[in-house]
């Protein structure tokens, strides 16, 4: 059995971040075969989500154009080693995401992890076959003028995210500025499946 080669499934996985970032649904197509799956597990009632979604048109519709009707100025991190994290056709990666709420004006820091599957084509091209996406935790925090959303993106590497980095990203974050106390919860990956 063949399996995906590692720089493939980094352009993959930065597709997908580029869609779901900066609304962009035909990257979808790109990252996603046809007939993929995606699914959902959420341990928190701050964000929902349909329970699954099939197809690309669908997964397209729920994490880039309805999500874009919530959210804007997205940034999702992969964090730690992408390269150990691939095992065969398959990874399970920890994520990051600091965004704002539009409605409400609101700073949006969320955490878990992804689990994805990759397919080869017909054609030989690899692309995702499924997408499980849990949710551990996703904090709702007042950021007149979004002073720390635009602080935290600066200080974090987008999209890949070394774990070290995150850590001492938010130490410092949460020392320069006692009120950010609340993202020491963020500091440390999400628990891997």
């Amino acid at each position: 059995m063949n399996t995906i080669p590692l720089a493939t499934a980094k352009a993959r996985l930065a597709q997908y971040v580029e869609a779901k970032d900066n609304n962009r649904p035909s990257l979808i197509h790109e990252a996603f075969a046809p007939d993929a799956s995606l699914t959902f597990s959420i341990d928190t009632d701050s964000i929902s989500f349909p329970p699954k979604a099939e197809g690309a048109d669908a997964i397209a519709a729920t994490l880039v154009s309805e999500f874009a009707k919530t959210f804007d100025r997205c940034r999702t991190y992969y964090i730690g080693d992408v390269a150990a994290a691939l095992d065969g056709n398959a990874m399970t990666i920890p994520w990051l995401v600091v965004m704002r709420e539009t409605a409400a004006s609101a700073l949006r820091v969320g955490k878990g992890y992804y689990r994805w599957g990759f397919t080869a084509g017909d054609d030989g091209t690899y692309r995702i076959a499924s997408l499980h996406i849990h949710i551990e935790r996703m904090d709702t925090i007042a950021d007149p003028g979004e002073v720390t959303l635009a602080a935290l993106q600066a200080a974090l590497p987008y999209p890949w995210l070394p774990a070290p980095v995150l850590a001492a990203s938010i130490e410092a974050q949460a020392s320069a500025q006692p009120a950010l106390g609340f993202l020491n919860v963020f500091a440390q990956a999400a628990r891997m499946p």
